[in-house]
């Protein structure tokens, strides 16, 4: 009778066993770390489970003449559940699992919206190492998560990260942020590598309804391209003319040309005097500068150029007023005014009446990230712009109201005195663009593409006496861009001061003199016109715009008029049927 006593008490471990194993599975789940006391109390909870069970087992066979606990009908149907209910669970675990480890998608979509173009999926499926986007926002748009989520399971050397900018201010120094909402490509495998993509907007509710600030499939896929790849776009600086020196010293741009090889372009000198051939892979010519004019044949290689889908950077000042550039820049509009620009707004910050203060940009992909921010220009001239078919000009650095065009710097006191001086805000730089005309549509160039160097366009006359800048054929700029692997448009950037991308300032914390020059370089480059064009992909609008008449007939259909007529149709049928003889079957 006492044991039997005893084994009552005990088949309560069948009931105090899955309690322990339920503790010591939260515990382990809550502490984040399975130590002994977790497992402990799951080891002692399936002990536990398995004495009652037995103990259950041995009380009923010594007490009861009946089928005992496992004999009976209720036990054996009640483990068929329970064995049906675990092996559910598994299967629905295992299911999981490979859905997870094995994604598959199906985009019913008209215009496959959610699907990466295919340049995108063979740029990340062949990543050689990896690659990882920095997205700094305190909260990401879900369209920009589902495609970096996208891109993330075409294979595993992509990541992305989504980082709060007031959380990691270390990270976001590294990186050198200038904004919330930039979006970084960075090569964790190479220190220092990285590049800017666009900056986004956060994810609430009025930026989901600008399209215009998300996260772009071409955009990132161009910037992983660029990164990624050994191609490295080669700028030449024009040399001879006392440009700015590409090595340190005063009034060098080393720090520039420094910035620019970490930015994957290759920076050399060209001196079209010496030169027996323009460099065919000069994708952007920089003329820094000059302190003396150009020779002629200099210029006519200039303009072939441009004309052949080359990018030029001119950056000329107050000094020069003759720079003999003034045919070519005539060519886009550009009017080179001999005034200098004065601003006494400067004065705040310690700086000098000739050094023009620039807080408002232009709309354009050069300083569309700098609105707000500080650039300066010591000793600078305005510049003119007239309207030229064909030519598209923005203006990139404006003055501010303060500031005027001196046309008498002798004067004691510098003031405004119109007409001679112009009143601000004025015109410190301009970015033009226009598209390259085939080469059979101008004589001159059939004529300047000649292989050999007399017969170039360059050349004064026939009968006139070589010299060494007239051996200097026509450019044959390479451009990579568009879909044919020829450049589609020629680019101009022109500003009206060189001292702003000078060592010293050039790098500067306070001001970004250095983003305006290397900006203008990136966009001349044209790495905008992707090697990939890949075009956005659009929702259709498929909604039909109803009248209110038409709104108020449809309402009364779906409420009225559709109700009512099922009610009689189901009253005229019914009593039909009631009516209908009955025949039974005997």
């Amino acid at each position: 009778m006492k044991k039997i006593a005893a084994l009552k008490y005990l088949k309560y471990l069948f009931w105090l066993g899955p309690m322990l194993v339920v503790a010591g599975i939260s515990a382990g789940f809550v502490s984040g770390s399975w130590s002994p006391v977790p497992l402990g109390l799951i080891i002692a909870g399936v002990v536990g489970l398995g004495l009652g069970l037995v103990v259950v087992g041995q009380g009923e066979a010594s007490s009861s003449p009946e089928p005992v606990f496992w004999g009976r009908r209720s036990t054996q149907a009640g483990a068929n559940a329970l064995l049906a209910t675990v092996a559910l669970v598994v299967i629905l675990g295992l299911v999981n699992f490979l859905a997870v480890r094995h994604v598959g998608r199906l985009d019913l979509t008209e215009n496959q919206v959610f699907t990466l173009a295919p340049e995108t999926q063979q740029i990340v499926r062949n990543l050689k190492q990896p690659v990882k986007v920095w997205m700094f926002t305190p909260q990401a748009n879900p369209q920009d998560r589902e495609l970096l989520e996208s891109y993330r399971r075409l294979g595993d050397r992509f990541s992305y990260e989504v980082v709060n900018p007031n959380a990691q201010p270390n990270l976001v120094q590294r990186l050198e942020v200038k904004s919330p909402g930039d979006v970084i490509v960075e090569l964790p495998s190479s220190a220092g590598r990285k590049q800017f993509v666009q900056s986004v907007t956060a994810g609430n509710s009025e930026s989901l309804l600008n399209e215009g600030e998300q996260l772009s499939e071409a955009k990132l896929t161009n910037a992983i391209e660029q990164l990624t790849s050994d191609r490295r776009t080669t700028v030449y600086f024009l040399q001879g003319h006392g440009e700015r020196s590409l090595e340190s010293g005063q009034g060098a741009i080393s720090q520039a040309v420094k910035l620019l090889g970490e930015k994957n372009f290759t920076s050399k000198p060209l001196n079209l005097a010496t030169t027996p051939e323009f460099p065919a892979d000069a994708k952007v010519v920089v003329v820094a500068g000059p302190q003396k004019a150009l020779l002629d044949p200099e210029v006519k290689a200039l303009q072939t150029y441009l004309q052949q889908g080359g990018n030029l950077l001119v950056m000329i000042d107050p000094g020069n007023p003759n720079p003999n550039l003034t045919s070519l820049l005539a060519n886009w509009g550009v009017d080179l005014d001999k005034r200098v620009v004065i601003d006494p707004s400067g004065s705040l910050i310690n700086l000098g009446p000739a050094d023009a203060v620039v807080a408002q940009y232009g709309d354009h992909p050069i300083t569309k990230e700098l609105q707000g921010k500080l650039s300066f220009y010591s000793l600078s001239r305005p510049l003119g712009i007239k309207s030229v078919p064909d030519v598209k000009a923005t203006p990139l650095l404006y003055t501010s109201d303060k500031s005027w065009a001196e046309s008498d710097l002798k004067s004691q006191d510098l003031q405004l005195n119109p007409p001679a001086d112009q009143p601000g805000p004025l015109v410190l730089g301009v970015a033009f663009s226009r598209p390259v005309k085939p080469p059979a549509a101008s004589p001159s160039l059939q004529a300047s593409t000649s292989p050999t160097p007399k017969a170039s366009a360059t050349s004064p006359s026939p009968a006139a006496k070589p010299s060494p800048p007239s051996a200097s054929p026509s450019p044959s700029p390479t451009g990579e861009t568009g879909t044919q692997g020829k450049a589609q448009e020629s680019r101009l950037v022109v500003i009206g001061n060189s001292t702003f991308a000078t060592d010293g300032l050039f790098d500067s914390n306070q001001v970004v003199n250095g983003d305006v020059f290397v900006n203008s370089v990136r966009w001349l480059s044209q790495d905008d016109q992707a090697t990939f064009a890949i075009r956005p992909k659009e929702v259709k609008n498929r909604r039909l715009n109803l009248t209110t008449q038409q709104a108020s007939l449809s309402s009364l259909l779906a409420l009225a008029i559709l109700p009512l007529a099922g009610f009689v149709t189901a009253i005229a049928f019914g009593g039909d049927a009631d009516n209908a003889p009955t025949h039974i079957r005997h």
